[in-house]
């Protein structure tokens, strides 16, 4: 298993396919994953195996090594395109997610005024009023909705929360209006002998509509890119995610496709 932890709270830059060059704020554990999907697709593996036992960054942490790291890179003569909460798990899901959110946000401002703060989230705490106000400040609230079909979001997402519900997620993201960036998953292959493709009109059409109703700014799809902890998963072709990307364009939602 060649899946990845990343290091806590700061890590990169990276280069992103879909963001650019991108300083990573990491507010999970730094030797394990937290988090509410257990998606096998992750590239931090399977929560299982990547049992954490240190404790998340503090705010103040938080703060203390972003400013750090920002004058690093302005001494350095280097410009982040953009902040970008990921890591190890759920970014929304850390207690004092609004608070770290305002911290970036000021010295975004004092450091790198042109970059964005993006979060990337699988929106499974969007029913919180603090993290639905946190989101909306910051560039690109991008939100994962992988499909609308609760038997596969069962078998692929593996939310932690029996309770999950696919039509009360799309809820949530409706109440963004318009300030949320969809990102979803297309795959193709096997998990332990079952079909995953999601490919196919029985997955992109119902979709599509959730789609339609959420009214985004803008959807990013994309495919497998790093190892995964199932190995019998396959990418989704640059055939696929064009017709798929074409058809959200269509609907007058700009859309991106990476490979």
């Amino acid at each position: 298993m060649s899946t990845v932890i990343y290091p806590s709270p700061i890590y990169g830059p990276i280069h992103s396919r879909r963001l650019g060059i991108s300083l990573g704020i990491n507010l999970m554990p730094a030797d394990g994953k937290v988090c509410t999907f257990d998606c096998i697709y992750c590239e931090c593996g399977y929560n299982k195996d990547r049992r954490p036992t240190l404790p998340r960054p503090t705010r103040e942490e938080v703060a203390k090594k972003l400013e750090a790291k920002l004058v690093e890179m302005q001494r350095d003569g280097l410009k982040p395109d953009v902040l970008t909460f990921a890591g190890n798990g759920e970014p929304t899901g850390h207690p004092h997610f609004p608070e770290i959110i305002d911290d970036t946000i000021r010295l975004r401002d004092q450091y790198c005024p042109q970059a964005h703060v993006s979060v990337l989230s699988n929106s499974t705490f969007t029913y919180k009023p603090a993290v639905r106000d946190a989101l909306m400040k910051v560039d690109n609230n991008i939100l994962k909705l992988d499909t609308v079909d609760p038997a596969y979001i069962n078998k692929v997402d593996r939310p932690v929360n029996p309770a999950y519900d696919v039509k009360e997620i799309i809820d949530h993201l409706k109440s963004f209006h318009g300030h949320v960036i969809i990102q979803t998953m297309f795959m193709k292959g096997t998990m332990d002998g079952e079909d995953v493709d999601d490919t196919g009109e029985a997955f992109v059409g119902p979709w599509l509509e959730a789609v339609r109703e959420i009214a985004p700014k803008e959807v990013m799809i994309y495919t497998i890119d790093r190892e995964t902890p199932d190995h019998d998963l396959q990418k989704a072709s640059p055939e696929q995610l064009d017709a798929i990307r074409d058809r959200v364009i269509s609907m007058g939602i700009p859309c991106t496709a990476s490979y």
